[in-house]
């Protein structure tokens, strides 16, 4: 008999093996399900964590230190309730979309087994997020936790994976390994059963992600700038600037980095950056909190990532008010000898002023080029022109106008697609610009007619489903049968005669359940 395995890094790759190859025996039978099936559980998977977020919230914040509760709660909320009801409607099964008049049908088909991998910086709200997408689209979801959030990444996905068992999934279809190791997580990527990977995590996380030889979603560093114009409501812009950078401490890769301010209204800015809880840093305390925020390596430091203002100053040698939210630093410049330019993932905020809009695009596209191409940006403006022209220019995908785009760019204070996890496009790397949802977890499969002959009288006009070939009741039998056939043979009370080998949609067999409507061509 072979001895049992000691080492962490062999039971962690083994685990990962085995989570993975059940998955995709699960996912086997998960493909088969109706669209009501899946999103009655998606529901009840949503509605399970919502019940518990503030529990899995403060679970989080007690174990990695990161941000605090009642924002851990809110981004939970998002990417489990919020996130479902804006899925409503959605179709992940079955046919999707029919064009009559180009003879095209396109249907629905999963991926497999998909191998999300979850940071500690948003534990329960990305464990969430990716279970929920992964399910919609019928797919099976192996979770792979952050070492430092194991436990709340573990009990959020006990919470989940008992409420969707309890309204049908197959017991394996969600699953999240307890034995975590950098092994065990980069054999989940590129095992045998492992179908797509949703990697949230540092940059050497998703360059390993890419090298697996697997599909993988990856995103890019935010490093997102804000510019300030002088057309903008400034009491406004700034609430939200501080509102955003100030979320969870920072923890998004959305939030806010830098405020590039339009020279006429620094004033009007500065003083209101202090009615918001803002501490203005002198040329010596930015020095000072530079050398606790940054790594010599100019990366943030990971032990104030996720930290108040006040335990950051109080590293730096600083005393501040117990009630300061943000420290805000005057930068002159973007680079290397300018460590707070960089994405910092804490509640510091780089100000720079400008002369005009043309000086402070410019500032911005500085920025992102130095650690966030291709992600998101920010601007506040009551010129849309404006608005349009900084879009135009900037080089990120999710420009986010006159709201903060810590949220904003999640599409919870947008109508941008809500997602945990944002692609930053081949700029920087990534497969898609997309905010990631389910729709990226499955592959469409097109059905495809004939083209018209030329110079062919066309056909009447008719539904979509005799547009496709579908023959009249009368006829010997029918070579293809779509959902819309069905509905109307339903409602005249006759039956739909098939042909061996006929193509019966996934749409249309549900459609037809219960009922004897479709019946070979022989009888």
């Amino acid at each position: 008999m072979a001895a049992p395995l000691k080492d962490a890094d062999l039971v962690s790759v083994q685990q990962a093996r085995d989570l993975a190859a059940r998955a995709r025996e699960a996912q086997r039978e998960l493909a088969g399900f109706t669209q009501e099936q899946v999103d009655r559980i998606v529901e009840a998977l949503a509605a399970a964590v919502g019940r518990e977020a503030e529990r899995l919230a403060r679970l989080a914040h007690q174990e990695t230190g990161f941000g605090n509760v009642a924002d851990k709660t809110r981004k939970t909320l998002f990417a489990s309730v919020e996130l479902a009801e804006s899925l409503r409607g959605l179709r992940t099964v079955g046919v999707l979309r029919e064009d009559p008049q180009l003879g095209l049908v396109e249907m629905a088909e999963p991926m497999g087994v998909v191998a999300a991998i979850i940071p500690c910086t948003n534990p329960t709200s990305t464990a969430a997020f990716k279970a929920i997408i992964s399910i919609k689209a019928r797919n099976a979801c192996v979770l792979s936790p952050h070492p430092a959030a194991r436990e709340s990444i573990l009990e959020t996905a006990r919470v989940m994976r008992e409420a969707a068992v309890g309204a049908g999934l197959p017991a394996d279809a969600l699953s999240c390994m307890d034995a975590v190791t950098l092994e065990g997580t980069q054999e989940l990527m590129r095992c045998r059963s492992t179908s797509v990977i949703l990697a949230t995590g540092g940059i050497g996380l998703v360059r390993a992600a890419y090298a697996s030889g697997k599909p993988a979603y990856g995103v890019g560093p935010g490093n997102v700038p804000v510019y300030l114009d002088r057309s903008a409501d400034v009491p406004r812009a700034v609430r939200d600037v501080v509102a955003g950078k100030t979320f969870d401490h920072g923890t998004l890769c959305s939030s806010e980095q830098a405020l590039v301010c339009d020279a006429p209204v620094e004033a009007q800015a500065l003083e209101q950056l202090k009615r918001n809880g803002a501490w203005l840093l002198d040329e010596r305390e930015a020095a000072a909190v530079a050398q606790v925020v940054v790594t010599p390596q100019r990366l943030a430091n990971p032990d104030i990532v996720g930290r108040s203002a006040v335990f950051i100053a109080e590293k730096a040698g600083l005393r501040v008010p117990p009630e300061t939210r943000v420290l805000v630093a005057r930068l002159t410049g973007v680079g290397r000898e300018h460590p707070l330019s960089i994405e910092k993932l804490c509640p510091v905020l780089a100000f720079y002023v400008v002369r005009d809009w043309r000086e402070g695009l410019e500032r911005c596209r500085e920025l992102l080029r130095f650690g966030g191409t291709g992600h998101s940006a920010g601007i506040h403006a009551g010129d849309e022109t404006l608005i349009r022209e900084f879009a135009r220019a900037q080089p990120a995908f999710r420009i986010v106008a006159n709201t903060q785009t810590s949220m904003g760019a999640t599409g919870a204070t947008t109508h941008l697609a809500p997602s945990m996890s944002l692609g930053c496009g081949a700029w920087a790397g990534n497969i898609t610009s997309d905010n990631i949802t389910p729709l990226h977890l499955l592959h469409l499969k097109r059905l495809a007619f004939p083209r018209r002959v030329a110079g062919a009288a066309p056909a009447p006009a008719r539904e979509v489903a005799a547009t496709l070939a579908v023959a009249a009741a009368d006829e010997p039998g029918l070579d293809f049968v779509a959902a819309a056939e069905v509905e109307k043979a339903l409602r005249e009370g006759r039956k739909l005669r098939l042909r061996p080998g006929a193509i019966v949609t996934p749409s249309a067999r549900d459609a037809a359940a219960g009922s004897d409507v479709l019946v070979p061509a022989s009888r």
